[in-house]
């Protein structure tokens, strides 16, 4: 046991982890109340290392957004468009094909695809997409859709969710992504996306999803007017899902970006909130194996000492990045492959490159061989593959 959990608040709690309890609501409020950071990352980290190892993952991914037009109006989101609007944009088939096929060629394992609900575009337009794509690659996996996007495909389609969903599959859709989640208490979700679909109706979809085999990953946006007891019912909701279906390989909390939103917050997510929010939910999601430190959203410096608050994954490679961004984020657009690898190095951790699901695709030495070492240095912009610098991508 470690110096600091002898003389903490929170040692009752750590007696708990460590005999395999599961800990309450109550108690993860305590947790998010402490300001025993240090105990409560050593708690998380012991969650972690029982479960991961001193593994940390990453994946070879590209994020395109098929378009930023969307009848909602949410008030964090600095992305949607309106038609009316001259930075709007839309992509064809053959122009996300394109992409793809581009990104196949540095390595890509998965395609995480995205965008506002739009007005007018047919629901054959997305079962075409994802049949082009699949026609690229078999082997592609293809994660698509948050759970407002299927919803409004259902209703484009004129069928249940399930039939949906059984539509997208057989086009080829692999994975649900598990954004939109939001907060879940409906005080909050009224306040910041008026309009989106309930708490109920998020969850739905993914149980659906997961009744028919399929997993997805899930998300929670902390940081802006919920208070610490909606932090906790939002991580209840999503536990009892997990319990029920077994479903989400990982969960990604994300720091809500204040600087072109319209949700007026003093106190934007500090390095302290995000450590600790990451911490929390790695103690109490004690049925996910995966919490990702979302890198885009953090920073890579933040993300990389949140590999020792209970984290195991910094997420994708990622080409260039739209919805953080467009909110505020001062991240690079870009980290290479050798740059993820050796941020994962610098913390002790063994780097793995994981497919979606979280399955390992490889090992890397937990120390640098001569010739990795020389291609890790040489980092300069002129060496960069250019096909990186000009590709699109987000997490």
């Amino acid at each position: 046991m470690s110096f600091f959990l002898q003389r903490s608040e929170l040692r009752d709690l750590y007696d708990k982890v460590v005999a395999g309890q599961r800990i309450s609501e109550s108690d993860a409020v305590r947790l998010f109340q402490s300001q025993d950071l240090n105990a409560l990352g050593a708690i998380a980290d012991l969650v972690n290392q029982r479960k991961n190892g001193n593994r940390a993952s990453y994946i070879i991914n590209r994020y395109i957004n098929y378009s930023n037009y969307c009848i909602l109006s949410c008030r964090f989101c600095s992305f949607a468009r309106k038609k009316r609007d001259r930075d709007g944009f839309e992509l064809t088939v053959d122009e996300i094909v394109a992409r793809a096929r581009e990104a196949l060629a540095i390595g890509i394992t998965e395609l995480h695809i995205v965008g506002g609900l739009h007005p007018s575009l047919p629901f054959g337009y997305y079962t075409d997409m994802l049949r082009a794509l699949r026609a690229l690659d078999p082997r592609l996996q293809l994660k698509c859709f948050t759970a407002i996007e299927i919803l409004h495909l259902a209703w484009l389609a004129k069928k249940s969710v399930g039939e949906t969903l059984v539509e997208l599959r057989d086009a080829g859709l692999n994975a649900l992504t598990g954004g939109g989640a939001e907060i879940f208490r409906k005080e909050i979700r009224s306040a910041i996306a008026r309009g989106k679909e309930s708490a109920g109706e998020y969850l739905e979809v993914h149980r659906t999803w997961h009744q028919m085999g399929g997993r997805s990953t899930c998300t929670m946006l902390y940081g802006h007017v919920e208070s610490v007891a909606d932090r906790v019912d939002h991580l209840r909701q999503l536990r009892e899902l997990q319990d029920e279906t077994r479903g989400f390989v990982g969960f990604v909390p994300l720091p809500y970006q204040p600087e072109n939103n319209a949700i007026p917050v003093t106190t934007p997510p500090t390095g302290f909130d995000t450590l600790r929010t990451i911490a929390v939910s790695r103690i109490y999601l004690d049925n996910f194996d995966h919490i990702t430190a979302y890198w885009v959203g953090l920073g890579l410096k933040l993300a990389q000492v949140a590999l020792n608050y209970g984290a195991d994954d910094l997420h994708g490679t990622i080409l260039e990045e739209h919805i953080f961004h467009m909110a505020g984020a001062k991240s690079p657009q870009l980290q290479t492959e050798a740059e993820m690898v050796k941020a994962i190095r610098e913390t002790g951790r063994t780097p793995v490159q994981r497919g979606t699901f979280y399955e390992p695709i490889k090992v890397w030495e937990s120390t640098p061989k001569a010739s990795e070492a020389l291609a890790d240095g040489d980092q300069s912009p002129a060496n960069k593959s250019k096909l990186l610098e000009d590709n699109l991508a987000t997490a």
